[in-house]
């Protein structure tokens, strides 16, 4: 025999020992399978510890008191609130929010218009001119446009015009937009 051999011959006290241990976990094994197998039933034959409960709530929608109707839609519509005046009206809310400047009032018996810019610069493009028309385009899209329309820079279109060649617009502010 080996050296090796001598060192895994075990005594009879371990070999007890290990199969007193064997035999506990087959025997804890076997006792959580049944327990697997047997919980479902249990939760299916004990359904009122194990379902859901619905909380009644006293917001549920009752039938109205009045006698049926014959209804032939199946639109909400359809169904006609007797008790008119149960209606509520809905709450105003008074807190006051912003406020208006004075601008634009009478002041000293002449009116007065308040001046607000444009938000930025509008820059704009003379795409093509054809029958008295203008096709132009800024960042927000094209427009067709005429003489007296307002341009995206809140002016007027004033005159179109062609020199040397190339159509020009002339707005009511003076600018001058050329076609490329």
């Amino acid at each position: 025999m080996a050296e090796f051999d001598d060192e895994r011959i075990a005594s009879p006290k371990q070999r007890r020992k290990t199969v007193i241990l064997d035999r506990f976990l087959t025997f804890a094994g076997l006792a959580l399978a049944g327990a697997s197998a047997f919980f479902p039933w249990y939760v299916f034959f004990n359904e009122d510890k194990f379902g859901i409960n619905v909380a009644s709530s006293d917001n549920a929608r009752e039938l109205p008191d009045w006698p049926a109707r014959n209804v032939f839609s199946v639109s909400p519509l359809a169904m006609v609130n007797k008790n008119e005046t149960d209606k509520k009206v809905p709450p105003v809310d008074t807190l006051t929010t912003a406020t208006v400047s004075d601008l634009g009032k009478a002041r000293d018996g002449a009116m007065l218009k308040e001046d607000q810019p444009f938000p930025g610069k509008s820059s704009f493009r003379l795409l093509h001119v054809s029958n008295g028309r203008a096709l132009i385009e800024d960042p927000s899209g094209m427009y067709v446009v005429r003489i007296g329309s307002i341009l995206p820079d809140e002016s007027r279109l004033a005159t179109l015009e062609q020199r040397d060649g190339k159509w020009v617009i002339v707005t009511s502010k003076g600018e001058i937009y050329q076609n490329n």
